[in-house]
C-alpha cells in the first residue's frame, strides 16, 4: 500500500486537473483519510463526462470539487497519452470500490451505502458480508428519495459515524445531495461509484478483463442492452473523438475551481 508524501502530480486534461494516480495510490489516501477523519472525495471522470462537462455546470463543478480526480476509462488514458499528459492507469470505479471494501475488510472500517434500488441494495450488503466480512456495514439507503427526504438520509449518514460512504445515484442527484449535504456527513472517504452497484449484486455483468484492456466495454454494455445504449454510445465516443482533435490543436483552459473552498482534505 502507498503513502503519499506530499502532493501528488496531476495531469492538464480537457480543462481538468486530473491525478495521476494508481489504485494503490489511492487506496493509500484513503487509509490515510480515514486514520485522521479529513474528507477524501473521490471522482472519476470517463469519456461521456469530458463530453457533457462543457454543457453541464453542475457535473463540472462536482468534477472540480473532488479532493482527488481519476481517469476511469481507458479512452482517458490515451487521450492523456496523446496529449503529453500521461496517466499512470486507468482506475476504475468499480475496482476502486471492491479495493476499498478489502482495506474495510481488512481494519474492521465502517460502510455505508447509498443509492439503487431496494433489490440492488440488499444484493449489495449481501455480496460485502459474503466477500469482505470484516466491513461493517453501519447503514444503507436506496436512492429512490425526493429532496424532502434528503435531510433525514444525511443526518442518518452522519449519525452512522461510519468511515467511508459509497453513493450509487445518478447525476445530478448524486451531486445535489453532496453539495447540499456533503460538509454535514462527517465521513473520511466518499466514493461515487455509478452502476457499480449492479455489477457486485449481479444484476449486470462485468466485460471480461480483455475487453477492459482494449477499453471496449463499453461495447461489452452496447452488446447487453442495444437498444437502449447504442445510439447514446455512437454519439459519445465521436464526440469525445472530435474533442481529442480539438485538444490536440488548442488546449482547454483550465477550468476554475468551485468558489466554495475546501479545508481540512486529505489531499493537500
Amino acid at each position: 500500500m502507498t503513502a503519499l508524501l506530499g502532493p501528488a502530480p496531476r495531469r492538464q486534461l480537457f480543462g481538468l486537473r486530473v491525478d495521476a494516480l494508481t489504485a494503490d495510490d489511492v487506496i493509500g489516501l484513503a487509509d490515510q483519510a480515514v486514520q485522521s477523519r479529513r474528507r477524501l472525495l473521490i471522482g472519476v471522470v470517463n469519456a461521456a463526462k469530458v463530453v457533457h462537462l462543457r454543457s453541464d455546470r453542475l457535473l463540472r463543478e462536482s468534477l472540480l470539487e473532488c479532493d482527488v480526480l481519476l481517469a476511469d476509462g481507458q479512452s482517458v488514458v490515451w487521450a492523456s497519452r496523446l496529449l503529453g499528459q500521461p496517466l499512470p492507469q486507468r482506475v476504475a470505479g468499480i475496482d476502486l470500490f471492491e479495493q476499498l471494501l478489502a482495506l474495510a475488510d481488512r481494519d474492521r472500517r465502517s460502510v455505508y451505502l447509498l443509492g439503487a434500488t431496494p433489490s440492488v441494495l440488499r444484493g449489495v450488503e449481501e455480496a460485502v458480508a459474503r466477500r469482505w466480512p470484516g466491513a461493517r456495514v453501519v447503514g444503507s439507503r436506496d436512492g429512490y428519495f425526493g429532496a424532502a427526504a434528503s435531510a433525514e438520509v444525511a443526518a442518518g449518514i452522519a449519525a452512522s459515524g461510519a468511515d467511508m460512504l459509497f453513493i450509487a445515484m445518478p447525476s445530478p442527484h448524486k451531486e445535489i445531495f453532496l453539495g447540499t449535504h456533503g460538509p454535514s456527513l462527517g465521513v473520511p472517504v466518499l466514493h461515487g461509484v455509478g452502476g457499480s452497484f449492479d455489477v457486485l449484486s449481479g444484476l449486470t455483468k462485468r466485460a471480461p478483463e480483455r475487453w477492459q484492456r482494449w477499453g471496449m466495454e463499453w461495447l461489452y454494455r452496447v452488446l447487453q442492452e442495444p437498444g437502449r445504449l447504442w445510439r447514446r454510445y455512437l454519439t459519445t465516443n465521436t464526440a469525445f473523438v472530435l474533442l481529442l482533435i480539438r485538444e490536440r490543436i488548442s488546449r482547454t483552459r483550465p477550468y476554475d475551481p468551485p468558489t466554495t473552498a475546501k479545508e481540512g482534505t486529505a489531499h493537500e
